[in-house]
């Protein structure tokens, strides 16, 4: 007979970190900086239980949902908090997202409560609403509330993909599973200490940035940097050198930017960083040697998703194989198979299926999607990927990235790469758009290094796909442009490349 989870207050996550950073000694010790002013877990974890008593002030009870519709910030992590220790569900969303994506996913959540943040006042009109500013002038002056009893399986956010193609849909996570995410990567491949500071470019509400910004931090004893807005490589400098940061979470995009029109060599606003991590999209070959000259420090690259919570495969500071996502996390089991499900053989791509102890019981009102995508426990990441003797694994892209040309399937990886060794490109997409007669031409979209562009570089990225891909594979035509269509989490949107125009 299998024993139902314990329903207790130590296993509510809010709880349970407050215990931890006074068992440990950290209520002294900085957890967050914003601006010049700094938190530490002691205040953070007492903010936290005033300001549960003001939601359930406003009607916020266990199991009630209640979107966060701000940037990151103090008043966002306060926020979770208490919404974690009332055994309420929080629901993180980009605060920049359009109005209509945020009255999409209150409904869907059936919101009892939307936090919002500067900008946003006329949002969520026909749902109760409430200020950052607001919250924490009231949780100044209320006392703290008691945790709500839950088991680790409770439901303790919701949090939506990114919408890389087509709407969103929400993942369900629980209370036990940021100990996961911190145990098994920020402690045993990370090596986070209390003595860490943190930066992340990934935003809290994306499942990166949350692992690394909010959960590695509070249950280390250690401190990050909250910004309002992802930061500019001018920002990034300042911000790592001011606080002396020793780890760097960020994507491709803006390690790429970080590194753009800078000389060779290792920077010394970055002396303090020991390592940095990257995820979200695959690393361009050779971005991440340049990234780590930059730094003077290793560049780890993992790839996880949101139904997983956090990295299912990473590269750790014991075992970096660069080009690789890294081995399998530890308590993750990952399996390579092919259409019909039957794995294959080392050396030979496949689908990444995943099985762990965070991925997500299923999406939020999506039964035939929770059952297509979770079968069996296994969950199907619809990344392709092939495994290292060593164990690690060389991702190839998404199932869904694979375009159909003339009847042939070409990955657009291949040709971006190969678009990409030009010295005068800065990104490159590219994807099988309709033409007037709705066949689809593959077309590259590139983004050049250089403002003005040199005149030929058309010209000269089509005489390099002809010297160097086979001809079904060489693209059409060329368009410059000044940026590409990607999400707040910097992932390419290719469904929009695929329009042709965004």
């Amino acid at each position: 007979m299998t024993r139902a989870p314990a329903v207790t207050a130590t296993a509510n996550l809010a709880a349970r970190l407050t215990d931890r950073a006074e068992r440990y000694g950290w209520d002294g010790r900085p957890a967050f900086h914003q601006g010049h002013r700094v938190f530490t877990h002691g205040e953070v974890h007492e903010l936290g239980a005033r300001t549960a008593t003001v939601l359930a002030e406003h009607g916020v009870g266990p199991g009630d949902r209640v979107v966060l519709a701000l940037p990151d910030s103090i008043a966002w992590v306060v926020a979770f908090l208490a919404l974690a220790r009332l055994g309420a569900v929080a629901v993180p969303v980009n605060p920049e997202l359009p109005a209509a994506d945020h009255a999409f996913m209150a409904a869907d959540t059936e919101a009892v409560l939307c936090l919002t943040g500067p900008g946003l006042d006329d949002r969520f009109a026909r749902r109760v609403r409430l200020g950052a500013d607001q919250l924490l002038a009231l949780a100044s002056a209320a006392g703290p509330a008691p945790a709500h009893p839950v088991d680790a399986d409770t439901p303790l956010y919701v949090q939506y993909t990114s919408g890389t193609t087509g709407r969103p849909k929400g993942v369900v996570h629980t209370h036990a599973d940021p100990t996961a995410y911190h145990d098994l990567i920020g402690r045993r491949l990370l090596g986070v200490t209390a003595d860490d500071v943190t930066l992340s470019v990934s935003r809290l509400y994306f499942a990166y940035g949350f692992g690394n910004a909010f959960a590695f931090p509070l249950f280390s004893g250690s401190s990050a940097v909250l910004t309002d807005r992802r930061p500019g490589p001018a920002a990034v400098d300042e911000l790592v050198a001011r606080h002396r940061v020793t780890l760097v979470y960020s994507v491709p995009s803006a390690y790429a930017a970080l590194v753009a029109d800078r000389g060779s060599g290792h920077q010394a606003c970055f002396a303090s960083v020991r390592a940095a991590v990257s995820a979200g999209e695959g690393l361009p070959a050779g971005l991440g040697e340049r990234v780590s000259e930059l730094l003077g420090a290793p560049l780890l690259e993992q790839i996880g998703s949101t139904e997983a919570g956090h990295a299912f495969c990473a590269n750790s500071l014991a075992h970096n194989h660069p080009g690789t996502v890294g081995r399998p996390v530890p308590g993750f089991e990952v399996e390579l198979r092919d259409r019909d499900g039957r794995p294959v053989p080392d050396g030979h791509e496949g689908e990444l299926w995943v099985r762990g102890p965070t991925v997500t019981p299923g999406y939020l009102n999506r039964p035939e999607d929770t059952a297509r995508t979770l079968v069996g426990g296994w969950l199907a990441t619809h990344d392709r990927a092939v495994r290292e003797p060593d164990g690690a694994y060389r991702h190839l892209g998404r199932t869904d990235d694979m375009e159909m040309v003339g009847g042939i399937t070409v990955s657009p990886l291949e040709v971006e790469a190969v678009l990409r060794t030009h010295p005068g490109v800065r990104e490159v997409a590219v994807a099988a758009v309709p033409d007037g007669s709705g066949a689809g031409r593959l077309r590259a979209f590139v983004v050049p290094a250089a403002t003005p562009a040199p005149d030929g570089l058309q010209e000269e990225l089509l005489a390099l796909a002809r010297q160097r891909l086979a001809a079904f594979k060489v693209p059409r035509s060329v368009s410059l442009l000044p940026s590409l269509p990607r999400t707040s989490s910097g992932k390419l949107r290719r469904h929009l490349v695929r329009r042709g125009a965004w």
